[in-house]
């Protein structure tokens, strides 16, 4: 197999005040890699985990375990901006909500929920951004969309603001789950801070800053570091050559999906999924020769 050293996972820690683009951006120059992929952006104002593949890797992307995704949030209580959070102008206040009415609210909020996104969000109304749309003083009806919340915990008062950690599917906007927690508990709320600590095994302690990624001290870590969660199967040579090709080879263990594992560099060959008896590559990661 050929040296593909721009191959790999990279996590970071985004700070506040970028987009995620920005560390985008950074990678490519620390790496010299165009291809970049992520599995998931953050808002400019929150911090933590942006999970990046580079290089032939990004096809791993599908196939990633990013569940549960979890967050660390303050909560701002007894006003609602019109972006959810705190960029926004405040369009309602009310009286704080009684911490029973908060108890009640987060057990309606945990679960499988039907959530409305933001109106300043990317989705897609006739082929219209809904900030576009917002920005533009046009409120677009946006369509809710299913989500699921495994738990909020650490769920902790302090006068006027709520501070919590959620764990949630994707998809979940928690500056929607702010909003919501406002309206159902009888006031109004909005999302002041962000932080992703973790997208399924990824998590931030393990990333590196962005000063790293701009100072090139930031480590790129192999193509079979993001796939931690599925067997790692070793090939032999004769395997790995046809499984580069394409060819399914024979099957072994249970488990519907696998990380094929050159023998002799230890590098990850395919992503493959069971076919009957035999494991048929999804994802090759080196060309032959």
């Amino acid at each position: 197999m050929r040296d593909t050293t721009t191959d790999g996972l990279l996590l970071v820690d985004k700070p506040a005040g970028v987009t995620s683009h920005d560390v985008v951006l950074a990678a490519r120059r620390a790496f010299g890699e165009s291809r970049i992929g992520h599995a998931g952006t953050l808002d400019p104002f929150a911090t933590g985990l942006l999970v990046l593949l580079l290089g032939r890797a990004t096809r791993l992307l599908p196939h990633l375990d990013g569940v549960p995704k979890e967050y660390e949030a303050i909560i701002a209580l007894g006003r609602e901006t019109d972006t959810d959070d705190l960029e926004g102008a405040v369009i309602r206040e009310c009286p704080p909500p009684a911490d029973a009415r908060i108890a009640d609210s987060i057990r309606v909020l945990t679960g499988d929920l039907d959530q409305v996104p933001p109106a300043y969000s990317a989705k897609r109304v006739g082929g219209r951004r809904a900030y576009d749309a917002a920005r533009a003083g046009e409120a677009l009806a946006l369509a809710s969309a299913r989500v699921t919340v495994f738990e909020w915990r650490d769920v902790q008062r302090r006068d006027e603001t709520l501070h919590a950690v959620i764990a949630c599917g994707g998809g979940t906007y928690i500056r929607a789950l702010a909003r919501d927690l406002g309206r159902l508990s009888g006031s109004a709320a909005h999302l002041t801070a962000l932080r992703r600590v973790r997208s399924g095994p990824f998590r931030v302690v393990a990333a590196a800053t962005l000063d790293d990624l701009r100072s090139g001290r930031a480590v790129l870590q192999p193509a079979l570091a993001a796939l931690p969660t599925i067997p790692h199967v070793v090939v032999e040579a004769d395997d790995a050559e046809r499984v580069l090709r394409g060819i399914a080879i024979a099957r072994t263990g249970s488990a519907p999906r696998a990380a094929l594992v050159d023998a002799r560099s230890g590098a990850l060959v395919a992503f493959a999924e069971e076919h009957g008896d035999r494991w048929q590559p999804r994802v090759v990661m080196h060309k032959v020769g």
